[in-house]
């Protein structure tokens, strides 16, 4: 198949189904859904550490005290509705020096939303962080990392930027030890990439036990962690 051929093929359908399977996507696919981050150019061993889907009280906690112990920073992409839940964890993150984005109100799929109730849902959450202080410039993951092209147009036309990511580490899946997901991430880790864990309960054994790994395999191998 040619990439103009992809190209052609539907946003939606073409992403949902790559998403099920790949790690990482080439970048000659990163390059064709144009208009969103996935890793950031950088000429030093950077990366990226992201969080979606918090804060939550049973998980956020335990990764903020990581990280502390570790020294690094991260990027958490949380749900407005537990933010407004738990207001006190959006506090914490934001007093440790961590950065936050926006990961809509209520985590909807945006391929079974329509425009408006999406593009409402992103403006709820962003009312709940800006009680916070200020989120500018704006950064947006779409749950589950799939949107309709039009909800990608009219998000980055209000001043976000969609922020998608390099390495997906599927800490969310059983069938996932943390050390297939260490193996995974230090395989695919290059300069500049994003990579994406998840701060939830689905998630949090196999998390926490390979963060700390992660973090030290980075900065064995010369990385900087740095906020987005």
């Amino acid at each position: 198949m040619l990439a103009s051929d992809v190209y052609r093929l539907s946003e939606a359908g073409f992403f949902a189904m790559l998403f099920r399977v790949l790690y990482q996507f080439p970048t000659w696919i990163q390059r064709l859904y144009r208009k969103v981050t996935w890793r950031r150019p950088t000429l030093s061993r950077d990366v990226y550490l992201t969080f979606d889907d918090g804060p939550i009280p049973e998980v956020t906690p335990d990764i903020l005290r990581i990280l502390k112990e570790k020294g690094v920073k991260a990027t958490f992409f949380v749900v407005g509705d537990n933010v407004r839940k738990s207001p006190h964890l959006l506090e914490a993150i934001l007093r440790d020096g961590h950065r936050v984005g926006n990961h809509t109100f209520h985590h909807l799929p945006g391929l079974h939303t329509s425009l408006a109730e999406y593009l409402q849902d992103v403006s709820q959450c962003d009312e709940v962080l800006a009680k916070h202080g200020d989120m500018h410039p704006r950064l947006m993951r779409p749950p589950y990392g799939r949107m309709s092209a039009a909800q990608k147009r009219e998000i980055i036309n209000a001043g976000y930027e969609i922020v998608l990511w390099d390495v997906l580490t599927h800490d969310y899946n059983p069938d996932y030890s943390p050390e297939k997901m260490l193996r995974v991430v230090t395989r695919y880790t290059r300069p500049g990439s994003v990579v994406v864990l998840h701060d939830s309960l689905k998630s949090h054994q196999r998390m926490l036990t390979v963060l700390p790994q992660l973090i030290d395999w980075w900065h064995d191998n010369g990385y900087q962690l740095k906020v987005l």
